[in-house]
């Protein structure tokens, strides 16, 4: 594996001026859903959760107020289950930007077939691709800098990363990098869960897509927080029984029952339909 993909993208030229954007189609698991970032604007009403690209909807319907938004992305699922269904009803809508996240919870799993990852990960680049709008693609977060128990799948990991990387290329698509942004080994970025962003999390990920598609974006994304104070050992012993007993362990008896949090739940907006901004 060429460790590389550890550092830096492949270099990619200044993104060139989109056009309008009239659709936006969003498309993954619960990274895309907006796990989990309660917050919402002023007078909203929404009762899911809101994430990074309800807030990049936001931003697009600033330049454009008739922009038509959907978000196919269910929490927990595999990337096959996103190719088999999100991403016809995506392409079917002819969107003119796509995002596509997908992947990351499979090599999280004890066992994976990470060539087989890639394979349905490249077919659905293609169909989303082949639709005629612009296509994103995340090189994901590493947790294994925030996680020290996940570092045995690094190999993993930056298998999928080069991939993706690969895969913009051949698709013309933009490829957010995340992976390097060292912002994102801090905890407070993260949900109490730690699996799942913050909402200055997701606010920071909104910057990183801007900043990839040519649009207006704060540049603070990448800059870390200021240092926290050092909590006492054994507050933070405290801190992990907690989470192994409230998050670890629910996850690993789904994992061992062959469920998902995602099981039987229908994507929070499964039409294009006017979004309001924000």
């Amino acid at each position: 594996m060429n460790t590389a993909a550890r550092h830096t993208p492949h270099p990619r030229p200044t993104p060139a001026p989109l056009g309008p954007i009239r659709t936006f189609v969003a498309v993954g698991d619960s990274f895309t859903e907006g796990m989990s970032d309660t917050t919402h604007p002023p007078g909203s009403t929404h009762g899911q959760y809101r994430g990074w690209a309800d807030r990049l909807a936001d931003r697009l319907a600033t330049a454009n107020p008739d922009l038509r938004y959907a978000n196919l992305a269910v929490r927990g699922k595999l990337i096959r289950q996103i190719a088999e269904d999100q991403v016809p009803a995506a392409a079917a809508l002819g969107a003119d930007l796509t995002t596509l996240a997908g992947g990351l919870n499979d090599v999280l799993r004890p066992r994976c077939d990470v060539p087989a990852v890639c394979a349905v990960l490249e077919e659905s680049a293609a169909k989303l691709a082949a639709g005629g709008g612009h296509l994103v693609l995340f090189r994901s977060t590493d947790p294994t800098r925030r996680l020290k128990s996940s570092a045995r799948l690094m190999p993993r990991i930056e298998q999928l990363v080069t991939f993706v990387d690969d895969l913009g290329t051949r698709h013309n698509a933009t490829v957010v990098d995340l992976y390097t942004a060292r912002a994102f080994d801090d905890p407070r970025l993260w949900d109490a869960d730690r699996l799942h962003l913050s909402p200055e999390g997701h606010r920071r990920v909104t910057d990183a897509v801007c900043e990839a598609l040519g649009l207006p974006y704060d540049p603070d994304w990448r800059t870390p927080l200021p240092p926290a104070p050092p909590a006492p050992w054994l507050d933070r012993r405290k801190s992990d029984a907690h989470w192994a007993r409230i998050h670890l362990g629910p996850w690993l008896v789904r994992r061992v029952r062959g469920r998902s949090s995602g099981d039987n739940r229908a994507p929070k907006r499964p039409t294009a339909e006017p979004w309001p901004g924000p």
